[in-house]
């Protein structure tokens, strides 16, 4: 580590060496220490640490013969102490209080290294000076040592009370900060307090107004439908067979008012069936249903309006899905509504209806294609709103209500189906109503989902439509407890992960339990693993209805 005294020739230069025979050396050598680290630009806290760590090493290896040495790196202050034995510095306290001063220190056979590294913008002073004025420090006493000890000490402790006076200003003003916010805290709390009463008082004021609405509705049922059914029932009676002769002109008039007493009475029909839609009071009824009769008789009773209008009415039903296990009464309103649209907005070409089973997803799909006016793009989602009606000359000559396609959109979901539209303007339009195909009676009474994604609850509702009586759904496993205990259902799917009561828990919790360690299970995941008990797992991910029928029934097969 010997230098020829020019900085830039050698990576190391040698400032000074020491030779530790006496405590006073140690001394010296501290001294020394922190003189070199004030002139290679450390600052005062650092010289302090370099001078500490090389009293306390120099300390121990006192006596066996030590050198210690000072040099100068590009980046760095290293003193090396070179002695003639001691194998046991490495678990010396010295050493290890050295080591926690300095940046590093590197024991080898014979050898301490202490390394402190230069910050990027520390500049030593030139090397020669820097050995010139170690060179005249003079070796001191132990009580000048204490001495210039006590002072290093003594700044030492006015730093740490300069700084502590800092952190109380910097404490004064978090407390200060704190108590500005505790009071902005306080005061959206009063807001949302205020904005929930407000909530309240609303919600309060909807219900009120849901249940004068039922009772307008049921008002409007007696007072409306029956008189107007009367009118009808008089206007018949005027130009049917049997009545009074009527001029031209009065039969006219008579059939006016017939056709808008009709318009009227469709219309309320129209917002009671909407009513009932809103309230949840759909609750389908499956059996056995004949489409194939269903859509012959739709055919014989809407064919004279076709023929009217000069529009070919046609239909075909595909053998695998001539009979269906759906409610009949649901599905006839559907049909006859998409029927009557196409119908009314259609002046020449055809309309058909077309009845088919799509293998691949186990759905029945019918189709009713017109060639009438159309739809622009920017109306096709909005005609499933309550009430909306296409602008426009041509659909002013038709205008209806605005609430047949919203009614029949609730009834194919109450289905477990879809009903979406498709259309070019001027061309046609196409209805496509999607249902879960099953033929036979229900296998299950009950099935639980438990799952917090609402959607795929409502999307495995539709594919246990006529699989399952009812379909029972839980957002987490708390409220899927709660349903098993209240009665325990013929299988239960559970995801995994869901909010207070996961999967597991649920799982782990069921097999706890006498009454309901026997319910099969079907885990059903967005990320497929292997589950506890070895239970039947299935992935979220392009689910099919004949995949999820098919794992319920390994999974009540394993139980039986």
């Amino acid at each position: 580590m010997r230098g020829d005294g020019e900085a830039g020739d050698m990576t190391e230069v040698e400032l000074i060496r020491v030779k530790l025979t006496a405590d006073q050396d140690v001394f010296v050598l501290r001294r020394l220490g922190r003189a070199a680290a004030e002139l290679a630009g450390l600052e005062s806290q650092d010289q302090v640490r370099v001078a500490t760590a090389l009293s306390e090493a120099g300390r121990e290896v006192l006596g066996i013969g030590a050198t210690a040495v000072i040099a100068l790196g590009e980046a760095e202050l290293l003193i090396t102490l070179e002695h003639s034995g001691r194998p046991d510095l490495a678990g010396s306290e010295g050493m290890k209080l050295a080591g926690r001063l300095v940046d590093e220190v590197t024991l080898a056979e014979g050898r301490v290294t202490i390394v402190k590294r230069l910050g990027p913008r520390v500049k030593p002073a030139p090397v020669e000076e820097v050995r010139g004025k170690l060179a005249r420090l003079a070796p001191i006493s132990a009580l000048d040592e204490l001495r210039e000890q006590n002072r290093e000490l003594a700044e030492t402790l006015q730093d740490v009370l300069h700084l502590n006076a800092e952190l109380q200003e910097t404490n004064s003003g978090v407390l200060a900060m704190y108590n500005q916010l505790s009071t902005e805290l306080e005061e959206t709390n009063r807001g949302v307090v205020a904005l929930y009463a407000e909530l309240d008082e609303k919600s309060s004021q909807l219900r009120e107004s849901n249940e004068a609405r039922n009772r307008f509705w049921a008002t409007v049922s007696h007072e409306l439908r029956t008189p107007l059914n009367s009118v009808i029932g008089l206007v018949r009676l005027l130009t049917g067979p049997g009545g009074d002769p009527l001029t031209e002109e009065q039969a006219h008039q008579v059939s006016l008012i017939g056709g808008s007493t009709q318009t009227l009475l469709e219309l309320v029909s129209e917002l009671l069936d909407m009513a009932k839609a809103e309230s949840g009071r759909l609750d389908p009824q499956p059996a056995p249903v004949d489409l194939a009769r269903m859509t012959d008789q739709l055919h014989m009773t809407m064919h004279p309006t076709s023929e009217r209008v000069g529009v070919v009415l046609s239909h075909e039903v595909a053998q695998e899905v001539a009979e269906l296990y759906v409610d009949e009464g649901m599905l006839l309103r559907i049909l006859r509504n998409l029927l009557s649209n196409a119908l009314k907005f259609t002046q020449s070409g055809h309309v058909r209806l077309e009845a088919r089973l799509d293998g691949p997803v186990s759905e029945v799909v019918i189709t009713v294609t017109d060639t009438g006016i159309g739809i622009a793009e920017e109306h096709l989602t909005r005609v499933f709103e309550d009430f909306y009606q296409v602008p426009g000359s041509l659909q002013v000559r038709y205008r209806g209500t605005g609430l047949g396609l919203p009614y029949a959109r609730r009834l194919a979901e109450a289905l477990g189906g879809t009903l979406e539209l498709t259309s070019t303007q001027g061309e046609g339009t196409t209805a496509t109503l999607r249902l879960p195909h099953y033929t036979g009676v229900p296998e299950l009474e009950r099935v639980l989902i438990a799952d917090d994604d609402e959607v795929f609850r409502a999307a495995a509702r539709r594919m246990l439509h006529g699989f399952a009586v009812h379909v029972d759904e839980a957002a987490d496993g708390a409220a899927a407890l709660d349903l098993m205990t209240a009665g325990p259902p013929d299988v239960i799917l559970v995801d995994l992960l869901m909010p207070r009561v996961d999967g597991h828990v649920l799982l782990q919790r069921m097999a706890e339990e006498d009454a309901l360690s026997g319910i099969p299970v079907v885990v059903v995941t967005i990320s497929p693993q292997r589950a506890p008990d070895n239970r039947v797992v299935l992935s979220k991910h392009g689910l099919r209805r004949e995949q999820l029928l098919q794992a319920i029934r390994r999974a009540r097969g394993a139980k039986g």
